[in-house]
C-alpha cells in the first residue's frame, strides 16, 4: 500500500523535474555567451544583442503566464502541463542546432515560453495536489530545483560546448512529461467543473482517507455547490471581457494580485535570476579574478542550492512570515555591507587585495536571501488566489514575474559597466528593502492552512476559527 505522502511526491516531482529545466535554461546564458564571444565562434554577438539573448526568456513568460492560465481551467491541470512543456523541448532543439542568432532567440523564446507557464502552473498544481503540512516543504523544493538547474548548467558549461549543453538540458522536460502522463486530474479543478465523484476519487488517491481529508473534501465541494447553484446566463464576447475588468474591482482578487506583484519585486531583486544568469561575470567583477570565476560560482551554486533545500526544511518549522521577513531585512542589511565595502575597495580607501572578504559577504547575503526571498514569494503563487480567479491570477501573476524577470537580465550588463557592482547591488537592494517593507503590512500567515481556508480569508477579511462536522459521522460521510 503506498501512502499518500508518496503519491503527492511522485506526482509533483514532474514540476520539480520540470524546475531543474527552467533553473537550466536561465542560467544557460553562462555557457552560451562566453562561447559566441570566442575567437572561433562561428557566431558573433555584441553586448546589446547578448543582453536581448538573455532576457528574452522574460520577456517570452508573458504569453506563457496567459496561455497556461486559459488552458489550465478550460482542460484541467493536468493535460495543461504536458502541453506547455513541449514548446521548451523545441527550445532546446532549437538552440542546439542553430546557425545564427535568430535561430539561437528562437530557442530562447520557447525555454522562455516554458519557463513562464510553469512556474505559477506549477505552483498552482503543488497547492492543489499537496495536503496542506506538505504545501510549504513541496512548493520550497520546487524552488531548490530550481537553484539544482541552475548549478547543473554552470558544471556542466564548464566542460561542454554550449550546443552540448543544449542536448543535455532537455533530459529534464522529457522526464517530466512522462510523469505528467501518471497523474489524476486536480481535485480543485474538478470540483470547480461538477464533477464531484471523479473530484472525491481524485482527492482521496492523493490524501487518503481521514477525518481532516474528509473535512478538507467537504469544504471544497461546498463552496464550489455554492458558486455553482448561482445562475450563469450566456454572455457575449463583451460582455465576458466585462466580467473579466470586473475581477480588478473584487477584493478577493486584488489583494493575492498586490500580494504577488510587490512578491515578484522581492524575487528579482534579491537577485534570483539575475546572479544565475550572469554568475562568472558578476564573481569576476567582485573578486577581480576572472581566471578563478567558475570555482567560486561552483561554491556559491552549492551555498544557493544548500540553503534553498534548508528553506524548505524550516518552513515545516516557521510560519512564512517569520521566515520572510527575519531573512529578508537581513540580506538587505547583509547586501548594503558588500556594497560598502566594494565601494571603499574601488575608491582605495581600503585594500582591496583580500578576495576572501566580499565572497564571504555575499555568501551570506545568498545564503539569507535563498532562505526566504525567492523560495516564499514562489510558493505563494500557489496559495493565495481563490479558485475561481486561479486562472485570471496566474496570468497577471506571471505578467509581474515576466516583466521582472526580462528588466532584471536586460538592465544587469548596463549597470555593471555604468554603476559597477556596488553600485547595481545597491539599487537591488534598496528596493528589496522597500518591497519587504510594504509585504509586511498586507501578507498574510498561509502556514497550515487549507487553500479553502485562505481564500475565506480574501473574502471575509480573517480566518474562519469554526470547523464543519466535526462528529464521528464524518469518518464515513461520502460526497453523493
Amino acid at each position: 500500500m503506498v501512502s499518500p505522502f508518496f503519491r503527492q511526491a511522485w506526482t509533483l516531482s514532474a514540476v520539480w523535474i520540470n524546475m531543474i529545466g527552467q533553473g537550466m535554461m536561465l542560467s544557460y546564458t553562462t555557457s552560451l555567451l562566453p562561447g559566441l564571444k570566442a575567437p572561433d565562434s562561428p557566431i558573433k554577438t555584441d553586448l546589446h544583442t547578448s543582453s536581448w539573448l538573455a532576457s528574452s526568456c522574460g520577456l517570452a513568460g508573458i504569453p506563457g503566464f496567459l496561455i497556461s492560465s486559459f488552458l489550465m481551467d478550460l482542460y484541467g491541470r493536468r493535460l495543461a502541463h504536458g502541453i506547455v512543456i513541449l514548446p521548451g523541448v523545441f527550445g532546446w532543439i532549437c538552440i542546439y542546432l542553430a546557425r545564427g542568432i535568430p535561430a539561437l532567440m528562437i530557442g530562447r523564446v520557447l525555454g522562455g515560453f516554458t519557463a513562464g507557464a510553469t512556474v505559477s502552473l506549477g505552483a498552482i498544481v503543488i497547492g492543489e495536489y499537496s495536503d496542506p503540512k506538505y504545501r510549504g516543504v513541496f512548493l520550497n523544493l520546487k524552488t531548490a530545483s530550481v537553484s539544482m538547474g541552475g548549478m547543473t548548467i554552470h558544471i556542466i558549461g564548464h566542460f561542454f560546448h554550449w550546443r552540448t549543453v543544449a542536448l543535455i538540458a532537455l533530459v529534464p522536460h522529457i522526464v517530466a512529461l512522462l510523469v505528467v502522463y501518471t497523474w489524476p486530474e486536480s481535485p480543485a479543478w474538478l470540483a470547480s467543473r461538477g464533477e464531484y465523484e471523479r473530484s472525491e476519487d481524485s482527492f482521496y488517491w492523493l490524501r487518503g482517507k481521514s477525518e481532516v481529508s474528509y473535512n478538507e473534501l467537504e469544504e471544497l465541494v461546498r463552496a464550489q455547490m455554492e458558486r455553482r447553484s448561482k445562475p450563469v446566463l450566456k454572455s457575449s464576447c463583451g460582455e465576458k471581457c466585462k466580467d473579466f475588468l470586473k475581477k480588478f474591482t473584487q477584493k478577493d482578487f486584488l489583494k493575492p494580485l498586490f500580494i504577488i506583484f510587490i512578491s515578484s519585486i522581492v524575487l528579482e531583486t534579491s537577485g534570483r535570476h539575475v546572479f544565475p544568469a550572469y554568475a562568472l561575470q558578476i564573481i569576476g567583477e567582485v573578486t577581480g579574478n576572472r581566471s578563478q570565476s567558475f570555482y567560486y560560482t561552483l561554491a556559491m551554486d552549492l551555498i544557493i542550492t544548500s540553503s534553498a533545500v534548508s528553506s524548505s526544511i524550516l518552513v515545516k518549522v516557521m510560519k512564512r512570515r517569520t521566515l520572510l521577513f527575519s531573512t529578508g531585512f537581513s540580506a538587505c542589511a547583509v547586501l548594503m555591507a558588500a556594497c560598502i565595502y566594494l565601494f571603499l575597495a574601488d575608491k582605495e580607501i581600503i585594500p582591496n587585495d583580500k578576495n576572501w572578504i566580499p565572497i564571504g559577504i555575499f555568501v551570506m547575503y545568498f545564503i539569507l536571501a535563498n532562505l526566504g526571498c525567492t523560495p516564499i514569494p514562489l510558493a505563494l503563487l500557489g496559495e493565495v488566489f481563490p479558485l475561481r480567479h486561479r486562472g485570471v491570477g496566474s496570468a497577471a501573476a506571471g505578467t509581474f514575474v515576466s516583466l521582472g524577470v526580462m528588466v532584471g537580465l536586460q538592465v544587469t550588463p548596463y549597470l555593471l559597466l555604468n554603476l559597477k557592482i556596488y553600485g547595481m547591488f545597491a539599487v537591488f537592494g534598496s528596493t528589496m528593502g522597500i518591497a519587504l517593507l510594504a509585504l509586511f503590512f498586507v501578507l498574510p500567515e498561509t502556514k497550515d492552512r487549507t487553500l479553502q481556508e485562505i481564500e475565506d480569508y480574501f473574502n471575509y477579511g480573517k480566518f474562519k476559527t469554526d470547523k464543519v462536522d466535526q462528529d464521528e459521522e464524518v469518518k464515513v460521510k461520502m460526497i453523493k
